[in-house]
C-alpha cells in the first residue's frame, strides 16, 4: 500500500463511510447526492475506470455497488450506494461500459437507473415487446439479421448489421439468450456450491473464475492459501490460457481459409488439455483450484510432464508465429482489419489482449497483483495496433510469456500442504462484534481479461449471501460493435474471433 491514498480513495472516504467487513479493497457508503457527485468525478478524471456494478435486490436493503480502479494510484476501491426507493442516479452517461451493466441491474434486480442513456431491457426477451435497434440514417443502407442461431456449435447472440454496399455502417448486438439466472444460485449456496457454480460461469475460464472466487473467500474470511497452493494455481492458469490463445489463433486463421494453421493450433490446444487432464483430473481443470487453496498436490512426475509440454510448445509456437508472419494471404485479411482505438479501449476498461493490443497495459497479476505473481517479475506484452494482426501477436507473446512463467513456477515450487482450513467464524478484524456478515472481492487475469468476484458472506463464513461474477466481456462486447465499423461484412468472422468474447460470461 503507497503511503499516501490515491485521489480516488481520498475522494470516497471523503464522501463516504467505510465498511470494516469488506476486504481486501476498501468499500464506502454513499449517500445519493454523493453518488451522483461520484458521476460527475468520473467524467472529470480519465484514470477512474469502472471495472465492475452490480446490484442486490435486497431484502432487507437494495443496494448498488460499483468497483473502480485509480490507474495513477493503483488501487480499487468499491462505491455503494442504498436504493430504498428501488432507484440509482445512472453513471451510463459518464462510463459508457456501465451502460449494459445498469441495464441487467434493473431486468434482475427491479432497481431504475434514472436518467439512463439507454432504457431498453437487456436480459428480457419477450415477444410481446418487439425491440429496438437504434436508428441509422443514410442513403442505401440496408439489414443484414444473424443469429440468435448460428451454424455449428456457437452460443446464440444476436447480430443486426447494417450496411451501405459490403461496408459495414452500424453493428448492434443483443445479447442475454443463454442467461442463467446465476446470482440467484448462488444466494444461499454453500462454499462447495458455490465455487462449482462459479467454476463454471464459463467454461473456457473454469480456473480464472474459481481462482477469483476463492480469493474473494479467502479474503473474507481473512484465510491466506499455502504459498505451494499459490504455485500449482498460477500454473494452472497458464495452461488455461495458453490452450485458448492455440484455439483462438486457428481459429481466427481458419476464418481466413488458412486452415493449416488451425490444425497446427488445434493440435498444441490438444496437447495442453490432455496435459492439463493427466495432473489435475481435468481438462478444463474445473473444481480444483477451491477456497484455501488447491484440491489436488502436483507430482514431480506430472510436474516433469508439464516441463516436457512447455518445451514442445516453446519451439513449436515459435515455427508457427514465423508462419504466420510470413504467410502474405493472412497479412491480407488481418492487417489494418477491425481496429480498436486506444482511446476506446481505455475508456471502457478493456482487458486483456484486447486492450493490450490496443496500448492498454493493464494486467491484473500485475496491478493491484495477487500472489504468486506478486513475487515474480515478468513482462507485459503491448501493442499499438489494435487491429486483427495485432490481437493475434498479442496471442503469441502472452503463450510465451505464460511458458516462461510455467517453467519458473515449477522450478520454484515451493514445499508444504497446499490446502488450508478457513479462518474460524466470528467477525473480521476490526469489524464490531457479533454477528455480522462479511464481504470479499478479488480481481484475477483470465485469458480474456480481468475477471471480478464479489460476495458477501453469512456470519458463519460457510454460506454465501450474495455474489457476483463479473466476465471481462462485459467491458469488450460494445468494442466490437466499434471496431468492426468501417470494415466489409466478410471480416466479421474474423473481427469476432480475434475478440472471441463470451456469451455465457456476459449473460450470466
Amino acid at each position: 500500500m503507497p503511503d499516501q491514498p490515491s485521489r480516488l480513495i481520498a475522494f470516497l472516504a471523503r464522501h463516504g463511510r467505510c465498511q470494516p467487513q469488506h476486504r481486501p479493497w476498501p468499500r464506502y457508503q454513499l449517500e445519493r447526492e454523493d453518488w451522483v457527485l461520484l458521476g460527475h468525478s468520473l467524467a472529470s478524471n480519465a484514470d477512474w475506470l469502472l471495472i465492475g456494478l452490480w446490484a442486490e435486490g435486497g431484502p432487507p436493503v437494495a443496494r448498488v455497488h460499483m468497483a473502480l480502479f485509480d490507474e495513477e494510484g493503483g488501487l480499487p476501491a468499491i462505491a455503494s450506494l442504498e436504493c430504498p426507493e428501488s432507484s440509482f442516479p445512472s453513471v451510463g452517461w459518464a462510463r459508457p461500459g456501465a451502460i449494459r451493466l445498469e441495464r441487467t441491474i434493473r431486468d434482475l434486480h427491479g432497481l431504475t437507473p434514472l436518467d439512463p442513456v439507454d432504457d431498453r431491457p437487456w436480459l428480457i426477451h419477450d415477444p410481446a415487446l418487439p425491440y429496438r435497434f437504434l436508428p441509422v440514417e443514410g442513403y442505401n443502407l440496408h439489414h443484414i439479421p444473424v443469429g440468435p442461431v448460428h451454424a455449428g456449435i456457437i452460443e446464440p447472440g444476436h447480430f443486426r448489421f447494417t450496411c451501405a454496399g459490403e461496408t459495414v455502417v452500424r453493428l448492434e448486438e443483443r445479447l442475454g439468450y443463454v442467461h442463467k439466472g446465476i446470482e440467484q444460485l448462488l444466494c444461499g449456496a454453500s462454499l462447495e456450491q458455490a465455487a462449482r457454480i462459479v467454476g463454471r460461469v464459463s467454461g473456457d475460464s473454469a480456473v480464472a473464475y474459481a481462482l477469483a472466487f476463492a480469493r474473494a473467500v479467502e479474503a473474507a474470511t481473512q484465510t491466506e492459501a499455502p504459498p505451494r497452493a499459490h504455485h500449482i494455481r498460477a500454473l494452472m492458469a497458464e495452461l488455461e490460457r495458453i490452450a485458448n490463445h492455440l484455439g483462438d489463433i486457428g481459429a481466427i486463421c481458419n476464418d481466413a481459409a488458412f486452415a493449416f494453421m488451425h490444425a497446427r493450433c488445434g493440435e498444441l490446444r490438444e496437447d495442453v488439455l490432455r496435459t492439463a487432464e493427466a495432473c489435475f483430473g481435468h481438462r478444463l481443470m474445473m473444481d480444483c483450484v477451491v477456497p484455501g487453496g488447491v484440491a489436488a498436490d502436483i507430482t514431480e512426475d506430472k510436474a516433469a510432464r508439464v516441463s516436457a509440454l512447455v518445451a514442445k510448445l516453446h519451439l513449436q509456437t515459435k515455427r508457427l508465429a514465423k508462419v504466420y508472419d510470413q504467410e502474405a494471404s493472412l497479412q491480407d485479411r488481418t492487417v489494418g482489419t477491425g481496429a480498436l482505438s486506444s482511446r476506446l479501449a481505455h475508456r471502457f476498461a478493456a482487458g486483456g489482449f484486447i486492450g493490450r493490443a490496443s496500448s492498454r497495459t493493464f494486467d491484473a497479476r500485475v496491478q493491484p497483483g495477487y500472489a504468486p505473481y506478486d513475487q515474480m517479475e515478468f513482462g507485459v506484452p503491448m501493442l499499438t495496433e489494435g487491429d486483427v494482426n495485432a490481437r493475434v501477436l498479442l496471442r503469441f507473446h502472452e503463450i510465451e510469456s505464460s511458458l516462461s512463467l510455467i517453467e519458473r513456477l515449477i522450478a520454484s515450487l515451493p514445499a508444504g500442504p497446499v490446502l488450508c482450513p478457513l479462518t474460524a467464524t466470528g467477525a473480521p478484524t476490526g469489524a464490531p462484534t457479533g454477528n455480522e456478515e462479511r464481504e470479499g472481492v478479488a480481481l484475477v487475469e483470465g485469458f480474456r481479461g480481468d475477471v471480478l468476484v464479489w460476495l458477501r458472506l453469512a456470519a458463519d463464513g460457510k454460506t454465501v449471501r450474495r455474489c457476483h461474477p463479473r466476465d471481462p466481456s462485459w467491458f469488450q462486447w460494445p468494442l466490437l460493435e466499434a471496431a468492426i465499423n468501417g470494415n466489409i461484412v466478410p471480416d466479421f468472422p474474423l473481427c469476432n474471433k480475434s475478440f472471441n468474447c463470451s456469451y455465457a460470461g456476459h449473460d450470466l
